[in-house]
């Protein structure tokens, strides 16, 4: 029987943020940090986050973007837990609220799916789509239905609040190096740094979960 796994991005497969690990290798590291701390404190709003942030990144070329993306803090054992997945014949997948061109240089990683917020250094505010908790949550729900798994076949893993209605909606969750919040949420818990043992638990939840949709908690 295949399964889905759905993965967070900054936090869980990731050391930090996405736009933080951009801006260091674009030299721009000080005003992104300060940037990211104020969102995180809540007192620039998602939108104001991209108005600050995406113009330091408006000189930066495909080539820097994936030098960025290659050096990046990623976890350990991210591509390997990827190719495992794929190689059982199961799906994985990235939902993130980062910049989904930097989010989808992970399928070459091997996941088989990613979405991330559609915002761009040269794209007007207007064509925006910023990726909010409750998108974490429908599009589960789409690529379970798409990909015909059910619910007691899908493990969910992330770190932040940005993961909390994914993981009160599915019964297998993993919080990686995570939040109190998440930490009161999730099923199993992994500290560390090294995603294939965080993964190991979360394969470890099917083996107790039902095993057809029908006897699948809703």
């Amino acid at each position: 029987m295949t399964g889905l796994h759905v993965f967070d991005m900054d936090g869980t497969l990731l050391h930090g943020a996405a736009s933080v690990e951009l801006s260091r290798h674009l030299g721009t590291f000080d005003e992104a940090s300060a940037i990211e701390a104020g969102w995180l404190r809540g007192e620039i709003s998602d939108t104001s986050f991209w108005e600050q942030m995406l113009p330091l990144w408006s000189a930066a070329t495909e080539s820097e973007i994936d030098a960025a993306f290659n050096n990046a803090a990623w976890i350990n054992g991210v591509e390997d837990v990827f190719a495992d997945i794929a190689r059982r014949g199961e799906y994985s997948i990235v939902i993130s609220q980062s910049p989904h061109f930097f989010v989808d240089r992970l399928r070459q990683w091997g996941a088989h799916r990613a979405y991330g917020s559609l915002v761009d250094p040269h794209m007007s505010t207007d064509r925006w789509v910023l990726l909010t908790p409750q998108h974490k949550v429908d599009i589960t729900q789409s690529v379970l239905a798409e990909l015909d798994v059910c619910e007691s076949r899908c493990v969910a893993y992330g770190d932040s609040t940005s993961d909390v209605l994914l993981f009160e909606h599915l019964d297998n969750t993993v919080g990686v190096n995570c939040t109190a919040a998440v930490r009161s949420s999730a099923t199993v818990l992994y500290d560390g740094d090294d995603i294939r043992e965080a993964y190991a638990l979360g394969r470890n939840l099917w083996e107790q979960a039902p095993t057809t949709c029908s006897e699948s908690a809703s």
